[in-house]
């Protein structure tokens, strides 16, 4: 087999070469952003799910699909440490000075882009990540009271009101909503909120952990009726095999049924892990068809490869105390697991690991499927956690 030819792509938001299993939602999305472009109510979309489901790959599907069809986006991923305002801000003047030359646009996409002024200069003390270009002086009084829920929803009318000039709408697609602030979401929530009232063509496709929903439902609590929150996650098995088989074939190259059986019960579904067992049984396989003595031997190599990859990127943000809590976790299995089993695993009380849990969740390991409940959210891990840490020397700190 040659490896040049290798179709499979491993790798953070690569998109695989067989976007499978997602058309109904990508359609659901499509419909929504034509109904705001024709100024008809439609609600935004936040899909949520696990780590290696394809949120991000799926998010710029849609975003493609969306340019494709006419309508203007902005791409956002939201990092950890960095404020909502100084990420939207560059974006949207790149949006409004796409509008401003359109002539039927122009007048109102030059007012937003004043707008925009006001609301970064206004904003800047608070938030002093906050760079962007300043094309015209701000207007007294447009967008720069310095309260962020106020001044975001001005920005945002004007920044629809130019997109329906231009007979089309403006969608932000934003990733990794979960570590956006929840004073943040709720001033986006509340924007979101006039634009639709307003019924100018301002919406929102993003993707973020599974804590996203109880984030937003905290930040306002009409969230819940604003947002349709689909869920991603594994592939069903017609959908895995497709995803496997469909690339091979489109290079003459065919996987038995049983080597499918194999990767589809190793990967479990997840689209990240059906490219690496894809990638590794392509490599070691001499001829077609790959069978499953070819995946049962690059199953080694594909583990090693997440190992030191897809887990060892997030096992090293831990501090040692997040590393106990988390292989205590994994000693008790996959999960979702009680707090107080987790405390009786470390031999300490359920209320001294409260602000450790809280920071793990903070940054994106684990979240609360309920109320005391505890859940991974990156699949597999529980698997990983066994192998990083063997033994029982873990539970000495």
């Amino acid at each position: 087999m040659d490896p040049i030819r290798n179709p499979y792509a491993p790798g953070a938001g690569t998109p695989p070469p067989e976007l499978a299993g997602r058309d109904d939602l990508r359609e659901q999305v499509r419909i929504g952003i034509e109904r705001l472009r024709l100024g008809l109510p439609a609600k935004s979309v936040l899909m949520v799910g696990l780590r290696g489901v394809g949120k991000t790959v799926l998010l710029d599907r849609m975003r493609d699909d969306a340019e494709a069809g006419g309508v203007h986006t902005v791409r956002i991923e939201a990092p950890e440490g960095r404020s909502l305002p100084a990420l939207l801000a560059p974006q949207l003047r790149q949006a409004l000075l796409r509008l401003s030359l359109q002539t039927q646009a122009r007048d109102v996409a030059q007012r937003a882009l004043r707008a925009l002024a006001g609301f970064a200069k206004s904003l800047k003390f608070k938030y002093q990540d906050i760079e962007v270009g300043l094309d015209f002086d701000p207007e007294p009084g447009l967008a720069d009271n310095g309260d962020l829920e106020h001044d975001l929803q001005a920005l945002l009318e004007l920044v629809g009101a130019a997109a329906q000039k231009a007979d089309t709408a403006l969608v932000m697609f934003i990733d990794e909503m979960q570590y956006v602030r929840e004073e943040e979401l709720a001033a986006l929530i509340t924007a979101l909120h006039r634009c639709a009232q307003r019924r100018v063509p301002v919406g929102l496709v993003g993707a973020g952990l599974p804590q996203l929903p109880g984030r937003m439902g905290r930040a306002k609590s009409y969230a819940e009726r604003l947002f349709d929150f689909p869920t991603i996650g594994p592939l069903m098995p017609a959908a895995a095999r497709f995803a496997i088989a469909k690339p091979a074939r489109d290079q003459s190259v065919d996987f038995d049924d049983k080597a499918l059986e194999l990767i589809l019960e190793k990967t479990r579904g997840y689209p990240y892990f059906l490219q690496e067992w894809g990638k590794h049984a392509w490599d070691h396989a001499a001829v077609s068809p790959i069978r499953e003595r070819d995946v049962k031997a690059a199953s080694t190599l594909a583990i090693a490869a997440l190992d030191e990859s897809f887990f060892r990127v997030r096992f090293d943000r831990l501090t040692p105390a997040e590393k106990r809590y988390l292989r205590a976790m994994a000693d008790l299995g996959p999960g979702p697991h009680r707090s107080g089993d987790i405390a009786e695993r470390l031999g300490a009380k359920v209320t001294s690991l409260g602000p450790m849990r809280n920071k793990l969740i903070a940054k994106g390991m684990v979240w609360s499927p309920s109320h005391g409940d505890t859940a991974f959210t990156v699949p597999l891990f529980d698997e990983f956690m066994r192998r990083i840490m063997p033994g029982e020397e873990w539970r000495s700190p």
